[in-house]
């Protein structure tokens, strides 16, 4: 029978348990794959941007620019403009119409994809390799001359606005941005992305350009590719598209002000929806931290679980929720380690406890088999991640705006597998025990205990 990382102590309890299927190691499959990894290179443009290119044998290439440039730069009054932006940013530009950039992209089969976060604005695209030069030069464009013309600007506006309705919708986001929002409160890494109603409507162009002024300067830009073009093509393309990039700023550069984590709750009672809807989380370590990859083989071991899957367990009788699903968000010095929950609303109680008894379970007992299952199922996540020449790319723009560089992917899994069983115990148990966690939920939470006494818990001695 398979052994189990949580050993609760009633069957109500069981539904939550983590079971580790036996079997072989992996090992051999992501050895194979480690010894043709090939590197990445990493130089600069004479103006600063960074360029960093990691070339395989792939017939086509993702080349993009990523750019630190996200809701945690923005300011109360403004936030939403990085978001903003990265919307308008393919609606064309000084000398492309919307229809034109869209149909050179199409004529060469490529594939647009933007996107930002708290953090970073990306632009990128995938296609055929003898295509590179060209969507270099079309994603130059877009990033560093967006028309933001007033009529596009007035239709995306309207377009926010119901994604922030489908979002508010959506009850996992709503737990996620209130969980950033008591999580850092008063900070700007508290701040969703699409930043509140009344900027969405009161954001002006003159808003956005001044924000692009402040932001998408070369030295917070990177220049990132995974496939078959080679570095120094990559290179003599960003001199070529990116070299006039302005790196110059009007005062002090933008920096990301220290955002100060505080333990707390926020719930937000409808007994309306069917289901309770929760995450717990504590503080977690920024991604220079040597904390990081111990806590993500940490998340691996408590993993998740989603009822629609399959049975969990051999008694299904006793399930008690419908799926959870560990996390560990990273930004540049801080993070969110926790737990996600959805269950029927008189087993809130029940689940939290469960999840602190994970967290304690990890801190203190996990056992070899068990942390060794875990290394496995992160390591197969990365190399599954990694597997294409979208997946690198996407983590090569955001590693060298995060870090400075790329970890390579054999000195990564030799990492993980040099883990041993009392670093993750010891790292786990310093962000979690006696620690004041955050909480958000939303739905018929009546159930769940007051935060005092979680809190309370959070204190666990060694058994």
């Amino acid at each position: 029978m398979a052994s189990r990382l949580l050993r609760l102590s009633t069957p109500s309890f069981r539904a939550l348990s983590l079971r580790f299927k036996s079997g072989t190691s992996h090992s051999g499959d992501y050895q194979a794959a480690l010894t043709t990894s090939a590197p990445t290179e990493l130089t600069s443009t004479t103006n600063n941007i960074r360029v960093a290119c990691q070339t395989t044998t792939s017939e086509t290439t993702t080349v993009g620019i990523w750019l630190d440039a996200g809701a945690r730069y923005e300011e109360a009054q403004n936030n939403g403009a990085a978001n903003f932006i990265q919307r308008l940013t393919f609606k064309g530009t000084a000398k492309r119409a919307k229809a034109n950039l869209e149909s050179e992209a199409a004529s060469l089969g490529a594939r647009l994809y933007s996107f930002t976060d708290r953090e970073q604005t990306a632009f990128y695209a995938t296609c055929l390799n003898k295509d590179v030069p060209k969507i270099v030069e079309i994603l130059s464009d877009a990033v560093q001359n967006p028309k933001l013309d007033e009529t596009d600007i007035e239709n995306e506006r309207q377009k926010i606005l119901r994604d922030s309705e489908e979002i508010e919708s959506n009850v996992q986001d709503v737990v996620n941005d209130y969980l950033h929002a008591i999580a850092y409160q008063g900070t700007p890494l508290g701040q969703t992305i699409l930043g509140p109603r009344e900027n969405v409507l009161s954001l002006t162009s003159k808003d956005l350009k001044y924000y692009i002024d402040t932001h998408y300067k070369a030295s917070r830009t990177v220049l990132a590719a995974s496939g078959g073009v080679k570095q120094n093509e990559l290179l003599q393309l960003a001199e070529l598209n990116l070299g006039k990039l302005d790196d110059t700023f009007d005062g002090e550069p933008p920096v990301l002000s220290r955002c100060r984590y505080t333990g707390s709750e926020v719930r937000l009672r409808d007994d309306s929806l069917p289901y309770a809807y929760f995450a717990l989380a504590v503080e977690g370590p920024g991604w220079n931290s040597p904390d990081r990859i111990p806590l993500l083989v940490a998340t691996s071991a408590i993993g998740a679980y989603d009822r629609s899957q399959g049975k969990l367990g051999e008694n299904s009788t006793y399930e008690i929720c419908h799926s959870y699903q560990a996390f560990n968000i990273t930004y540049s010095d801080t993070g969110l380690f926790g737990v996600y929950s959805v269950c029927e609303p008189l087993q809130c109680e029940h689940i939290s406890k469960a999840v602190l008894e994970a967290w304690h379970r990890v801190s203190y007992s996990i056992t070899d088999a068990e942390l060794d299952q875990a290394k496995n199922r992160l390591i197969t996540k990365l190399l599954a991640e990694q597997s294409t020449s979208k997946g690198n790319c996407e983590d090569i723009g955001r590693s060298i705006l995060a870090t400075g560089r790329r970890t390579p992917l054999n000195e990564l899994v030799a990492t993980i597998q040099n883990l041993s069983n009392q670093t993750v115990r010891d790292i786990t148990d310093k962000y979690t025990n006696n620690k004041c966690p955050v909480l958000s939920a939303v739905g018929p939470v009546e159930n769940l205990t007051d935060y005092v006494n979680i809190r309370t818990r959070m204190y666990w001695a060694r058994v």
